[in-house]
C-alpha cells in the first residue's frame, strides 16, 4: 500500500473494532443490519457512526461483509448515484437481497433482533 499501512487481522485492532468486526462477519448471508444494530450486538449500543469510521477505515483487506449493513430504515447510506451504492447493491443482489429503490425490505431481509426466535426458529 503507498500510505505504509498494512492489513489488519480482528487481533491487531483495539477491542471496539474487533467486536464491531465480529458483529459484522456474523451477518448471516442475505440478511442486513443497521450500524445501530451492529454497534449494539458489538456491545457498544449508541455507537452507531462509529460502525461506519471502522468499516470504512478496515478497506478491502480486512474482508468483512460491509455491504450487509444499512441505515435503520433499510436504506443504503451511499448516495445513488455513487460507484459504493451500485457496488452494494450489487453484492447484496448476488445475496438475494432485493432493493426497491435505496432500500431493503428489512422485514424480509433483516437480521433477526429476537435472540429467542433466533435461537428456537424450525
Amino acid at each position: 500500500m503507498a500510505s505504509g499501512k498494512t492489513a489488519t487481522t480482528v487481533s491487531a485492532v483495539p477491542p471496539p473494532h474487533a467486536a464491531i468486526h465480529r458483529a459484522v462477519l456474523a451477518i448471516p448471508r442475505g440478511c442486513v443490519a443497521s450500524y445501530g444494530e451492529v454497534a449494539a450486538r458489538a456491545g457498544l449500543p449508541g455507537r452507531a457512526r462509529l460502525v461506519g469510521r471502522v468499516l470504512a477505515a478496515a478497506g478491502e483487506a480486512a474482508r468483512l461483509p460491509w455491504h450487509r449493513v444499512l441505515r435503520a430504515n433499510g436504506q443504503l447510506a451511499f448516495p445513488p448515484d455513487s460507484a459504493a451504492f451500485r457496488e452494494q447493491k450489487r453484492r447484496l443482489a448476488a445475496e438475494g437481497v432485493i432493493l426497491r429503490g435505496t432500500r431493503v425490505d428489512l422485514g424480509r431481509h433483516g437480521w433477526q433482533c429476537n435472540l429467542d426466535a433466533e435461537l428456537w426458529a424450525p
